[in-house]
Order: structure tokens, then sequence, then C-alpha cells
């Protein structure tokens, strides 16, 4: 199946798309993004993305001033002519065309660019390894930002290692993963990194709380390091594309498996929240 694409209003194939050279995603990164996961035509979590993709917007000083109702207009086209059911969504906010210089134009026009593709999800069943190494990124984690080339050679050297993701830690104080946040149990609570600079605010770890205080399980927000996760009863791994995943292997050793009523019960009711919104079951 092809996959899609958008660039201010156009629509055509990936592939035949163009965007100008001049373009400051192309020579500073000077971008944001976000990545939505759809299931028969419906984005899940869609608002909750979009907050995170104006929210970017702001943190950068990128001038979007596309009215989230218009976007929604134009999510809504492009998925119109995507095949298959279940997709990836990604949208990215470029500062836009500019002469190349560090500084930028106060009157530079964003550009948007979209993009829709066929994804197979990895089943729920699905165990996962970890690699763990220090987190050299830069301070502005919790923007996101198309600045990845430290989560590119990262991923590329947790494959290379037969692991499926990275933990990262900053001196032994776990922040998340390449492309994933990183949850773990302990003592029958959920306990999660807190939200600053070095971490993403991720969607799926969002729900994830909403859901955790709605059933009366207790959520504990703090920092952790290396050491408690490989003692933690459960370590989950989740993302928009990965959904909940149990972690049972980090750098060859056993992780987990204590308690795996409470790791299966925040995976159900997660799943039950995508079937609600989408009307899939995964």
């Amino acid at each position: 199946m092809v996959t899609k694409a958008y660039f201010n209003g156009e629509i055509g194939n990936l592939d035949e798309m163009v965007i100008p050279l001049s373009d400051r995603s192309v020579f500073f990164g000077d971008a944001v993004y976000d990545a939505v996961l759809v299931l028969g035509g419906k984005p899940f979590a869609l608002d909750l993305h979009l907050d995170r993709l104006y929210r970017s917007c702001a943190l950068t000083d990128i001038a979007f001033s596309m009215p989230r109702e218009q976007l929604c207009r134009e999510i809504d086209r492009l998925l119109a002519v995507a095949e298959g059911q279940a997709h990836l969504l990604y949208l990215q906010v470029t500062r836009g065309a500019a002469p190349r210089k560090h500084e930028y134009p106060e009157d530079a026009v964003p550009n948007l660019i979209m993009f829709v593709k066929p994804i197979v999800l990895m089943p729920k069943d699905k165990k996962v390894k970890l690699m763990s190494m220090q987190d050299v990124r830069f301070e502005y984690c919790h923007i996101k930002t198309t600045n990845l080339l430290p989560n590119v050679f990262a991923s590329e050297q947790a494959k290379r290692a037969g692991a499926d993701e990275v933990l990262w830690h900053r001196n032994g104080t776990v922040t998340e993963a390449a492309h994933s946040s990183i949850l773990m149990i302990r003592n029958g609570a959920v306990i999660m990194p807190p939200l600053d600079h070095l971490v993403l605010p991720g969607i799926t770890r969002r729900i994830i709380h909403d859901l955790c205080d709605a059933n009366g399980i207790k959520v504990e927000i703090r920092t952790f390091d290396t050491d408690e996760v490989m003692q933690a009863d459960e370590v989950i791994l989740c993302s928009t594309t990965k959904n909940v995943l149990y972690v049972d292997d980090i750098d060859g050793i056993v992780v987990g498996g204590k308690d795996p009523a409470l790791a299966q019960r925040l995976q159900q009711l997660f799943l039950d929240r995508v079937f609600h919104q989408t009307g899939v079951r995964l």
C-alpha cells in the first residue's frame, strides 16, 4: 500500500512529494512533530497529540497559526485517501523556508508536513529486551523536535545488540527510551519518572496515568535509578506504536515477572480505551 503525504494543502504519494530545499528543517532540524495511531480510520487520542504539537510549537517559538479545527479537517482529508486498517499519522510543523542563517526571520511562515502509512503493530504479548546506555541528548527532551540524531544512534546500537529498545539514564537516573516511555511497577504502585526538561510527556503514559487514577491504582511520580529498575516487579514500555508492552530483559538479565496481574490489568485497561475510541480491538 502506498504511503500518502501532505504538504501545505497538497496531497500525493510520499515518494513524489517535494518540500523547499530552503526549509529550515533541512539545515537545522528546525521543526517539531507528533505521531498518532489510527485504527479503522479513527485517530486515537488525537486531542492529546494536538495539544502536544501546539505546545511544542510554542516552546520553540514556531508561529503555527492554523486553527485546530482546520488542522483536523486537513487530517481528515489525508486519512480519507489512506488504505488499510492500522496506520501511523505523522505531523511535522517546520519554521518555514528562509535563507540559511542560524537566527530565524520573524516573518517566517511555518510549513505543515504530514503523511499516513500502514503499520503492523507489535503483538500485545511480545516481551521486550532493553539495552541501557547513558542519555547524551540535549536538555530540550520535553519538546518533541526533529533533532533525533542521538535517538537514531542509540536505536541502531540497540538493534545491533539484539535489543528492541533503549533504557536511557543520566548517571544512573532513568529518563525514558529512545522512542518510548519507561514505567515500572513496585509494591502495587505504577512508578513514572517526573516530567521535566529531560523527559518527553508521552501520550500513552498520560493515558495510563489517567486510567490508574480512574481505577484506584496507585501512581508515584518520582525518580528511580537503573538498580531499582532491575529489581522492579514489572517494567513497562509504552508508546503510540507499541501501546503497552512488558519488558523481560535488560542488558541480558531477566527482569519483571513478579506482578503479572497488575501489568496485564494496565495493558487491558489501555486496550479497552483504544477500543472505546476507535472501535478496533487489538
